[in-house]
This record gives C-alpha cells, structure tokens and sequence, in this order.
C-alpha cells in the first residue's frame, strides 16, 4: 500500500491530528537518541544513576535512534510503533516510575502513547484494531 492510498484511507483531519500529536515527542525521541550517541556528562551521569554502564550508552542510543525512525517512516509506522512500545517499556521498568506511581495507568501512558498517535494518522493501525463494530 503506497503513501498516497494510505492517506486517502484517513480523514485529512485524523492525518494532520496524528501528524501533530507525534511531532513533539518524536523529536524528544530523535534528541533523546543523539544525546546518548554523543554522551554529554548529564547522560552519563543519568546512565550510572539507573546502573548501567557507560559501555550501553551508544547502543541504546542507535537502538532509539532505530526505532524512531522506523516510526517516523509511514512504510514502516506500525513495526517502529512496536519497538518504541519495547524500548519505552524498558526505559519505565529502569527508572521504576510504575512503581513509585499509585495508579497503573501511569504506566501505560509514556510507553503506549505513541500508538494513539499512529492509530490517529495510519488507517493500517485503525484496520488492525478497530474501535467500531
């Protein structure tokens, strides 16, 4: 399904929501991801205070920078969606928010978010999960 039949599946205004909602977060991601490729002192710093080592700095940050971009590209929208679920997951389950955080759906936030924003703008997300009956 090319770029142009999958847009004329979604509503221009689901399009340009999903479109928008995922324009801040992508470029934390992005920023997040280039950080840890350079390794400033305060994500090495952040890094030993979760405990890891400043060996797994570079590969977390190609492996965000990976995901990210699978994301960003409509071909590949709904895989990149997947790991971002994974890689996000991990960054939660590391820093121990869900359990410091009283309500579980603190949890799913952060890391399932994105999938609103797919969902939002990639009519193949609204095929595979369908909100209507």
């Amino acid at each position: 399904m090319g770029l142009d039949s999958q847009t004329a599946l979604v509503s221009k205004k689901a399009l340009w929501a999903g479109r928008i909602v995922s324009a801040l977060p992508v470029l934390f991601l992005l920023m997040d991801g280039v950080m840890k490729l350079f390794k400033p002192a305060v994500v090495v710093d952040a890094t030993f205070k979760v405990g890891y080592a400043e060996s797994t700095i570079v590969p977390l940050g190609i492996a965000l920078l990976a995901c990210t971009i699978l994301y960003v590209v409509p071909q590949t929208s709904v895989l990149g969606a997947i790991l971002l679920t994974g890689y996000l997951g991990g960054a939660v389950a590391t820093h121990g928010w869900a359990i410091r955080c009283s309500a579980m759906s603190c949890f799913h936030v952060p890391g399932r978010a994105h999938l609103v924003r797919l969902y939002l703008r990639d009519a193949r997300m609204r095929a595979l999960v369908p909100l209507r009956q």
